[in-house]
C-alpha cells in the first residue's frame, strides 16, 4: 500500500510538472503570435496611411485644380481695318450763277438730277434791252463802214489827180488820214458790237463742264444778278466721294489708294472706292482729319447723306486671339500662359487690329504658347490648372 501510494504521488507530481511546462510554452507561443500580428497590423497601417496620404494629397490637389480651355494661336495674316463715318458729297462740286449783269429769268431748261454737257444752257435771262443795244451797235458798224468806203474813194480820186498836178501832196496826205480814221472807226464799232453780243450771251446760265445737276435754285420770273448767289450746283462728271472723319492716329495708318467699303445709311448695298486724298491738316478741336474716298456715280449715293466705311490699312502677321482671352487692369492688357508645369503665368501683351475673328496681339506672344481661352479672370499667377486644348 505504501508503495502504491508513493507511486501515485510521484505520478501526480510528474503530471503537474508536465502541465506547468506545457502551459508556459503555450503562453509564450501565444504572446509571440499576438506580437507578430500586432507588428504586422502596425506595418500595414503605416504603409496604408503613408500611401493613401500621399495619393490623397495628390488627388486632392488634382481635384482642386481648375479645368481651363487653352488655345495655341500661331501666326495669322491680318488685314488692318479701320471703321469710320462721314458724309457723301460731290468729289468736285461746281456752283453755277449769273456771269453777266443779270435780269429776269424767262426759261429754266434743266432740273436737279439731269446730266448736262459743257456749255449747255441751264437757264435763259430776258435780253430784250440787250438785243436792242446789239442792233443799234450793228447799225453803227454799217455807218462807220460807209464812211470808210467814202474816205477810200476820195483818196483814190486824189491819187489820180495828183499825177496831173491838180492836187497837192498835202491834200493827198489829208485824205489818207481821213481814210485811216474812218477804217479805225469801223474797228471800234465792230469791237463794241462784239462786246454787246458777248454781254447778251452771258445772260444765259451755262454749264462750265459736263456733270450731274445736284441742286436748282432758279425759277422763271425770278430776277437775278451777279450777286444772287448759286443758281445751280453740279457734280463734275457725276463723281462722288465719302468724306470719312478719322482720328489722327488712324489717318497715319492710311495712304492714298487704300481700298474702302462704303455703306450709305438706309441702304444694304456696299460700294467699293479708294482713298484719293488725305487731309493735310488735323482739326485742333476734334483731333480728326478727313480721308476722301472716291466713288463712282450711283443713284443710291446722295450728296449730304450719312455713310459708314471700312478702310483697309495694310496687313500684319501676328497671333490672333478671341476677346475672352485678353484681360486688362490698371497695368494694361495681359493673358494667362500655361507653362510646362501646367501653371498659369501672367503675360503682358500689346493689342492691335480688331476684327470679327478676334484681336491681334502685336507684342508679347510668339504664337506657340498655350493661352487660357476663358475663365482667366478667376486665375492667379502660379495657379495649377488642368489645360484642355479647345477645338
Amino acid at each position: 500500500m505504501n508503495y502504491e501510494t508513493t507511486i501515485d504521488a510521484e505520478g501526480a507530481l510528474a503530471l503537474n510538472d508536465m502541465d506547468g511546462e506545457g502551459g508556459a510554452r503555450r503562453s509564450r507561443r501565444r504572446i509571440w503570435i499576438i506580437a507578430a500580428v500586432v507588428i504586422a497590423v502596425l506595418i500595414g497601417a503605416w504603409y496604408f496611411m503613408h500611401d493613401n496620404g500621399t495619393s490623397g494629397a495628390e488627388s486632392g490637389t488634382d481635384a482642386q485644380s481648375q479645368v481651363v480651355s487653352v488655345v495655341v494661336p500661331g501666326q495669322t495674316t491680318i488685314s488692318g481695318m479701320i471703321s469710320a463715318s462721314g458724309t457723301i458729297a460731290a468729289r468736285r462740286e461746281m456752283p453755277v450763277g449769273v456771269a453777266g449783269e443779270g435780269g429776269q429769268i424767262t426759261r429754266v431748261l434743266v432740273d436737279a438730277g439731269d446730266w448736262v454737257q459743257a456749255g449747255q444752257v441751264l437757264a435763259v435771262i430776258d435780253r430784250a434791252v440787250q438785243g436792242q443795244q446789239v442792233a443799234s451797235q450793228a447799225a453803227n458798224v454799217e455807218v462807220a463802214a460807209a464812211d470808210a468806203r467814202l474816205a477810200q474813194a476820195n483818196l483814190d480820186r486824189a491819187l489820180k489827180l495828183v499825177e496831173r498836178g491838180f492836187i497837192s501832196k498835202a491834200d493827198v496826205d489829208r485824205l489818207t488820214a481821213t481814210r485811216d480814221a474812218a477804217v479805225a472807226r469801223v474797228g471800234v464799232a465792230r469791237a463794241g458790237l462784239g462786246e454787246l453780243r458777248e454781254r447778251a450771251n452771258r445772260l444765259n446760265v451755262v454749264a462750265p463742264a459736263a456733270g450731274l445737276v445736284l441742286t436748282r435754285a432758279a425759277e422763271p420770273g425770278q430776277i437775278v444778278s451777279s450777286g444772287s448767289g448759286v443758281l445751280f450746283s453740279l457734280a463734275r462728271d457725276g463723281q462722288m466721294e465719302m468724306q470719312a472723319r478719322l482720328a489722327e492716329f488712324e489717318l497715319a495708318k492710311l495712304s492714298v489708294g487704300a481700298v474702302a467699303e462704303v455703306i450709305p445709311v438706309g441702304s444694304a448695298r456696299t460700294f467699293t472706292g479708294e482713298v484719293w486724298q488725305l487731309s493735310p491738316t488735323i482739326d485742333q478741336t476734334s483731333r480728326e482729319g478727313i480721308a476722301r474716298i472716291a466713288l463712282s456715280y450711283d443713284k443710291a449715293l446722295r450728296p449730304g447723306g450719312f455713310a459708314s466705311a471700312k478702310l483697309r490699312s495694310g496687313t500684319i502677321t501676328a497671333p490672333l486671339l478671341p476677346e475672352s482671352a485678353i484681360l486688362s487692369d490698371e497695368k494694361g492688357s495681359f493673358v494667362y500662359v500655361i507653362d510646362k508645369d501646367n501653371k498659369a503665368q501672367r503675360r503682358p501683351v500689346k493689342t492691335g487690329e480688331v476684327n470679327a475673328r478676334g484681336i491681334a496681339v502685336i507684342e508679347g506672344l510668339s504664337g506657340n504658347e498655350r493661352i487660357v481661352l476663358r475663365a482667366g479672370g478667376f486665375l492667379n499667377p502660379g495657379d495649377k490648372v488642368q489645360p484642355v486644348l479647345a477645338k
